[in-house]
């Protein structure tokens, strides 16, 4: 089958589309999905990128596909334990093992990682959807996002920040979004009361306080947002930055309402996500769309640190069993 692979050498080896092995059957709880689409999540290219790096080229075109987490596609194979999904469900979901693979025509994955996709969205929009869509929604419950609140979300614009807000507002928080000065107007009709632009100065002083800070670009601290929390407030960050991952658990330590968020592939809070998109309160944003055949392009962009929304790809939506790709 089709999937992605690193080729070349040196520092700066390119992401092609490659030969791998099939999956394999399912085991008693897995299922095996032909995956229409995927999205680009920073993990993919802080980590596995990395880890598939050392690897070196040659050894890992024989592992396991490294690269993806998020998928959304059709079930074609159960394991026997396997009873709330069939052959031909269409599912999204994701998994946080180091090899997901779902930047792979097929890919094998437990049944309590996914949930039935939300029928509204199209595959590559519900691609977009369970990393980051997953990150906000329980990133805001440890924090005790509830209504009343006042939610400040740091990177509002970005793939999980789109989500946090929305799915703030939905709790009925009130909700204020940090920014770049381009993204204001954009991140105020994700439902944002109001938005703070980070360029004009430093946004921690004299922004009042808030109940929850969520720092979802993953550069804060409890410390360096100290004025911004309030009293019995909490702090919670996705923990990209040496500063929130080493100083996070040690406010923590001190009894301090802080954490760093490890997002969990549930298939409840999944369900949760879909009822949201049904009922109108929940959208993907995408930044942008590319083809399997374009995964090096897709990454680049996603390194930029500057999408609004996600970066999906589309794999095989042209057939359930499929496929047209050739290796560049």
């Amino acid at each position: 089958m089709k999937a992605v692979v690193i080729t070349g050498w040196g520092l700066e080896p390119r992401l092609v589309v490659g030969e791998m092995p099939e999956p394999g059957e399912p085991g008693p709880d897995d299922v095996v999905v032909q995956v229409r689409a995927a999205s680009v999540n920073p993990k993919d290219w802080k980590l596995n990128y990395h880890l598939a790096l050392l690897a070196t080229p040659v050894l890992s075109r024989r592992l396991p596909p490294l690269f993806g987490d998020d998928l959304a596609g059709t079930v074609i194979a159960t394991g026997r334990n396997v009873s709330d999904f069939e052959v031909g469900d269409a599912v999204y979901g994701m998994d946080m093992n180091l090899r997901t693979a779902s930047l792979a025509e097929r890919t094998r994955i437990k049944q309590t990682c996914i949930a039935k996709k939300p029928v509204s969205l199209s595959f590559r929009q519900a691609a977009a959807m369970p990393l980051a869509a997953l990150t906000a929604l329980q990133g805001l419950r440890k924090g005790r996002a509830r209504a009343g609140s006042k939610v400040l979300i740091i990177g509002a614009s970005g793939g999980v920040g789109t989500f946090a807000v929305q799915i703030a507002r939905a709790l009925g928080a009130r909700v204020t979004g940090v920014c770049s000065g381009g993204n204001t107007d954009f991140v105020r009709n994700l439902g944002a009361d109001e938005v703070i632009d980070y360029t004009l100065g430093d946004y921690r002083r004299g922004a009042g306080t808030f109940d929850l800070v969520f720092d979802v670009a993953a550069n804060e601290s409890p410390r360096s947002c100290a004025d911004l929390i309030a009293p019995g407030g909490w702090f919670i960050s996705t923990g990209g930055h040496a500063r929130s991952m080493l100083g996070t658990p040690i406010y923590r330590m001190l009894g301090r309402n802080a954490a760093n968020i490890m997002v969990a592939p549930r298939r409840k809070d999944l369900e949760i996500l879909s009822a949201l998109v049904d009922e109108g309160k929940l959208r993907p944003v995408i930044d942008s769309d590319f083809d399997f055949t374009d995964i090096e392009q897709a990454y680049q962009r996603s390194r930029t640190g500057r999408c609004r929304g996600k970066v999906v790809i589309g794999v095989a939506e042209e057939g359930p069993f499929g496929s047209v790709y050739e290796e560049p």
